[in-house]
């Protein structure tokens, strides 16, 4: 992590906010012991079955084919439950996550509900987040995957999403300049009506109000199902492969193409970001690979190759229906915040505040992620 990041600080040992806040996280949310660990997971695993009783499904898992989503849907069906395997579309997956949400949904035996949203739709969304020149317009992605998962929870009557998000390989934060409330349908909307873009209707939309019906009114619980499991995501992988048939990708979130047009190509051109910093530094924190190894890893593109990378460059822009005119005046504009549009993310915080607050008193039941990286 480095000054890229705009709130980072260190202190007298040297060491960044974004490590202290990962350990801190970890030292609230991971049980390091073993048999506590296992007393744990047995715990939730039989809350979910309880709650499931009769239904034809117990628990919702996201999957999007990436491998913290791929094994949280594995150990669930592995401990007994019967979940139900969700995968939101957006017109962008790569062939071979497609592959390997099918290997494994075959695999396992389990259902699997696609969301598709109408091409001309999202594309239309896209191309009022890149007229509107905001930095997260994976927010659009994120924002449907979080609704897809609550809706169909909602109506099949589950009370857990168990998702693949997690400490081990998210632990370290995203930096708030970097990316944008997930669950800001406001801001969606708003961004779309002040370009010209459509109104929503195969796009699965969560806001604020949204999101705390189904948690308060609905009962359903977002649970970061990996943090139960003593999550190794290298070890995870290589029963994929074996198992599955699992292909993996260069980075993390690469099973989309534009997700990894835009993180690699996009955002470190025209954001000076690069979310490979936080990602392999959690890698790092979680002692899966080196500081060395790391930072040969974030060397150089964020391709394995330049013909890749000029390869997804000519595939948006004949997929957007750009000319490479309106790909360069893109690239070369500067940025504007999401708040320079309509945004319900101040509201979000107040809300959420007041939440933490009233369940001092209620006990404690998660929310959804509000700032993080879609789950892969």
């Amino acid at each position: 992590m480095d000054t890229t990041a705009a709130d980072i600080t260190f202190d007298e040992r040297g060491f960044c906010n974004y490590c202290t806040s990962f350990l801190d996280k970890r030292r609230k949310h991971i049980e390091l012991d073993n048999n506590k660990r296992v007393e744990r997971l047995e715990t939730l695993v039989d809350m979910v079955k309880a709650s499931g009783k009769g239904r034809k499904y117990d628990c919702i898992v996201g999957l999007s084919g990436g491998v913290d989503s791929s094994w949280a849907l594995v150990q669930a069906v592995r401990l007994g439950l019967r979940p139900l395997a969700v995968h939101m579309d957006s017109g962008w997956n790569s062939e071979l996550a497609q592959n390997n949400i099918s290997n494994i949904v075959r695999g396992l035996n389990v259902d699997l509900y696609t969301h598709v949203i109408e091409w001309p739709e999202i594309r239309g969304l896209m191309e009022a987040f890149f007229e509107a020149d905001v930095i997260d317009v994976e927010v659009l992605y994120d924002n449907a995957m979080l609704a897809v998962n609550f809706q169909q929870a909602a109506r099949f009557g589950l009370k857990y999403i168990l998702a693949g998000t997690n400490i081990a390989t998210e632990g370290v934060d995203i930096p708030k300049n970097w990316n944008w409330y997930k669950s800001d349908k406001k801001n969606i909307i708003g961004i779309s009506q002040k370009f010209g873009g459509p109104k929503l209707r195969t796009f699965p939309a969560i806001g604020t109000f949204d999101t705390a019906r189904f948690v308060i009114i609905n009962g359903i619980r977002w649970i970061s199902f990996l943090d139960y499991l003593g999550y190794k995501k290298f070890e995870a992988l290589e029963v994929l492969k074996a198992e599955f048939g699992y292909k993996p990708y260069p980075h993390k979130h690469y099973e989309s193409v534009f997700t990894r047009f835009f993180q690699g190509y996009v955002l470190p051109n025209k954001f000076n970001v690069d979310k490979r910093k936080p990602h392999l530094s959690s890698l790092i924190m979680s002692g899966e690979m080196s500081r060395e190894e790391a930072l040969e890893l974030a060397s150089g593109i964020a391709y394995p190759s330049e013909r890749e990378m000029e390869a997804d460059r000519r595939y948006f822009i004949k997929k957007m229906g750009w000319t490479e005119e309106k790909f360069r005046n893109y690239m070369s504009r500067p940025e504007k915040p999401h708040t320079d549009y309509p945004s319900e993310a101040a509201f979000h915080e107040r809300l959420l505040a007041l939440y933490r607050r009233l369940n001092l008193r209620v006990g404690r039941i998660q929310w959804s992620p509000a700032k993080e990286d879609h789950a892969g």
